[in-house]
Formats: C-alpha cells, sequence, structure tokens
C-alpha cells in the first residue's frame, strides 16, 4: 500500500527565539498553534489514517526550526522514521506551545503528542503512553558558567530555579521541596510567553534551571549561553509518546515500529546525531 509522502514543511510562520528551551517546556510558537501543509490528496491510498502528532519549536535538539525554517530534532526526525515503517497511517505534525499539548491530546484535536514526555500519575490517569521508550531523560541543574556557588541541588535552598509549570522538572523541585525544604525551599519560577530560562539566568533573576546536558550544549554552541551543569542527574526517566486512551490499535503499531527502529540500530544513530550520545541507554 503506497501512502502519502511525510509532511515535513510547517505552514506557519515560526521564530527561533535565540536562546529558548533550556526545559523540556519552555515556550513555543508564540501564537499557540502551526499546521503541518496537507500533501497532495491524489497520493494517498483510500485506507490510509492520518495521525496528528503534537510537537514543539523552541527545545533545542529535540523539536525546533532550522536556519532553513524546517521543522526538525530528534523527536520530529523519529516520528518521521516510524511513518516510513507504517504504511497504514500518515503523520502530519500540528506545533503549539508545550503547556498546550496535552490539553490539546485530551480535546481530540490531537492524536499523539511527541515532546520528551515522562510518565507521571497524572499523566498516566488521563492518557495512554506507548511501552517502548525512546530515549533516557537525564535532567540536571543547570546555572551561569560564572556561578560557583551552586553545586548541587541543596545549594539552591532560598534561591530561584525557572522551569515550565508542566514540566517533570517543575514536579521534582516541588517534591524536592515537600521532603528537603524544611523552612528554607528552593523557590520556583515558572516560564511564561515572553523570556526564556536562559534570559532569567542571564540578568540574574533566576540562580538555574533544570535540563539536559545536550540541550546547554547546544545552547552554549549556538549562542553562546555560558551555561553549565552542576551536581549529579536528579532523574533519569525514560520517555514515551503520550496518546489518548483510546487510541490502543495506534499505540501497538507505534511500538512495533520503534521495536524496527531500536534493532536495526536506526535509534541509536537518531540520538548521537542529534543529543551527542547514545540517551536510548541508561547512563
Amino acid at each position: 500500500m503506497n501512502k502519502k509522502p511525510f509532511i515535513a514543511s510547517v505552514m506557519a510562520a515560526f521564530l527561533l527565539v535565540a536562546g529558548c528551551g533550556t526545559t523540556a517546556a519552555t515556550k513555543d510558537a508564540s501564537n499557540g498553534a502551526g499546521t503541518a501543509a496537507t500533501a497532495k490528496p491524489a497520493a494517498a491510498a483510500p485506507n490510509v489514517k492520518k495521525i496528528i502528532v503534537g510537537t514543539g519549536t523552541q527545545f533545542p535538539n529535540i523539536c525546533f526550526i532550522d536556519d532553513k525554517g524546517n521543522l526538525t530534532g530528534y523527536d520530529v526526525e523519529l516520528v518521521k522514521e516510524i511513518d516510513k515503517r507504517l504504511p497504514d497511517y500518515e503523520f502530519e505534525f500540528k506545533t503549539m506551545e508545550f503547556k498546550n499539548l496535552l490539553l490539546s491530546l485530551e480535546t481530540n484535536k490531537l492524536d499523539l503528542v511527541a515532546h520528551q514526555m515522562e510518565v507521571n500519575e497524572e499523566r498516566k490517569a488521563k492518557f495512554l503512553f506507548n511501552d517502548e521508550a525512546y530515549n533516557i531523560f537525564p535532567l540536571k541543574i543547570v546555572v551561569n558558567k560564572d556561578n560557583n556557588d551552586v553545586k548541587s541541588i541543596e545549594d539552591l535552598r532560598g534561591k530561584k530555579l525557572i522551569t515550565g509549570a508542566t514540566s517533570n522538572g517543575a514536579l521534582l523541585v516541588d517534591k524536592w521541596n515537600k521532603a528537603n525544604g524544611n523552612g528554607k525551599p528552593i523557590n520556583i519560577i515558572y516560564t511564561g510567553t515572553g523570556e526564556s530560562s536562559l534570559d532569567y539566568i542571564k540578568s540574574g533573576r533566576a540562580d538555574a534551571t533544570i535540563t539536559t546536558q545536550f540541550s546547554v550544549d547546544y545552547q552554549n554552541k549556538s549562542v553562546d549561553a555560558r551555561l553549565k551543569t552542576v551536581g549529579d542527574t536528579l532523574s533519569n526517566s525514560k520517555v514515551y509518546f503520550i496518546l489518548r486512551k483510546d487510541e490502543n490499535e495506534l499505540k501497538t503499531k507505534v511500538d512495533e515500529a520503534l521495536k524496527q527502529i531500536k534493532a536495526d540500530g536506526t535509534l541509536a544513530k537518531l540520538s548521537t546525531q542529534w543529543l551527542g550520545s547514545d540517551y536510548t541507554v541508561e547512563k
């Protein structure tokens, strides 16, 4: 069965703001959502099912707009690879702010979310995760390179940490505060739609953020962000795609494709290409 060519171009114009995306939950397209262009109808077989994939544009190396205006990154290219291996499906991207992804999934505007999503109890209650993890997401404390006072999460007591309101980083720090705050917790600032975490750290309005080594490496290289990671890995969670509860058939097909992609080495190659190392295995 032939199917439509994979849809990669994005119709809405997006601005890749230098330095944005220092957490998994940084802001994406400023006006909500952008939809990928539709493929030519004549190219599709009648039984091909279109899957709308929600993702972002401001997560370096994962889902972002490159210097040619194309949506790309690890999650994006992985979905393209899955699309190639599932002839009965056609995957089309719809980009939006991170905070709107799960709401859009819940209201049937999306069929699947690809944005390095980790499992937590709140998400499990509402949504379906596929079984095959496609990345190990190592979260660490990140500070300015000149900051020698913060060497671990303990050193952030009474200081300001900026992160996304719905990210697992935020949940992690909130959990740490409840267990270890003892009257002097970490002060959490949540990212909005105006400035990035990097802006807050550069201006001194925040002391730290929480993200990955590969995100830090990307920003240091691309915009001389002058960031560094400190301390031990706080969380080494596996990440998955999120689907609606009624998408069991799609879940099974995605897992079958992922098993193939892992077995033939494609997943490890994608991780090394986009993230600088094979993050599909636990470090």
